[in-house]
């Protein structure tokens, strides 16, 4: 797995993906709180700052994840995850590239996942469809293959360091 640029027939500014603004910030900021983050909001038009892969999509500084209203949800979410897996001594360090790791890498795409359920309106079968539409990509295929049947090192990536996977196996409402 290493996710990639947007896919050619998906542009960025595709309004088939959901984007902060569609969720709010108010619940997107509390999940990040819970892990010790701050969602910071950027401007519509200025520069994301610490993006890696450029705009609309969030960056990371430190323990902050920056986002405008058009970057997608689980841009947010993938740079957040990324922040979540590393040590808190790890974060400070942080700006723009969180890892090189693909360790880390899929754990933060497994993570990503899960925490769409606890965003209202957003959920897991919604963030992988938009993880597909983006581009992400996996070798099973799509984003719902690779989390169901190819993901036993993310999970144990997560696992070895206290965060629980045992969500992943519940049965989920679809959203969106």
């Amino acid at each position: 797995m290493h996710p990639e640029s947007p896919a050619p027939h998906q542009r960025p500014d595709d309004p088939a993906v959901m984007r902060l603004g569609d969720l709010g910030s108010v619940a997107m900021a509390a999940l990040l709180a819970r892990h010790g983050l701050e969602l910071q909001l950027i401007a519509a038009d200025t520069a994301i700052p610490g993006s890696y892969w450029g705009e609309p999509e969030a960056g990371v500084i430190g323990s902050t994840v920056y986002a405008r209203e058009d970057t997608p949800i689980h841009s947010v979410l993938h740079e957040a995850c990324h922040l979540i897996v590393l040590p808190p001594e790890r974060r400070e360090h942080v700006h723009t590239d969180a890892t090189d790791s693909i360790e880390e890498e899929d754990a933060t795409c497994y993570l990503q996942i899960l925490l769409a359920d606890e965003l209202p309106g957003v959920g897991r079968a919604r963030l992988m469809r938009d993880m597909d539409a983006w581009g992400y990509s996996f070798r099973l295929g799509s984003t719902e293959a690779w989390f169901a049947q190819d993901a036993a090192e993310a999970q144990a990536f997560l696992r070895a360091r206290g965060l629980s996977c045992a969500a992943a196996q519940e049965p989920q409402p679809a959203s969106g």
